[in-house]
């Protein structure tokens, strides 16, 4: 009886561990956002996440859409701060089903960012296209 009690508990707790860790690591959905940072905060009671608000403002004279979010790597969290005051492009991951808010207060986790200015790098490595000599072009019939 005790033998397959500890069992069920060791399997409930594998369970739980294996749905955090692919709750995680799979993404529900990947872009970016645009806007100025309005709220960048370090929170949580055990479990520190810094946690943001971007005010995503489509035209001058609009309210602004609200987009929150929170960050895991305090690397990320201080590449915003460097950003104070500009507009940034926001690049995020969704999870949903995350079940506990100790990782983060949303389900949008931001994993880079950098100034509406800069282009984004990529990681495709710089070819130049092939040197394809022009087309002949035909001459006119005379008349």
């Amino acid at each position: 009886m005790i033998r397959s009690a500890i069992f069920f508990i060791v399997l409930v707790l594998l369970a739980s561990a294996a749905w955090v860790w692919l709750t995680l690591t799979w993404s529900y959905s990947e872009g970016e956002r645009a806007g100025y940072v309005q709220k960048l905060s370090h929170k949580g009671w055990l479990c520190k996440t810094w946690e943001g608000e971007v005010a995503m403002v489509t035209m001058p004279g609009a309210i602004p859409d609200r987009f929150e979010f929170s960050i895991r790597d305090d690397a990320v969290a201080a590449k915003i701060n460097a950003m104070a005051g500009q507009r940034v492009v926001l690049i995020y991951e969704q999870h949903k089903f995350v079940p506990t808010n100790c990782f983060g207060e949303t389900e949008y986790f931001v994993t880079d960012a950098r100034a509406v200015g800069e282009q984004p790098v990529s990681t495709a490595p710089a070819v130049a296209p092939p040197l394809t000599p022009p087309a002949a072009i035909p001459a006119a019939p005379a008349k």
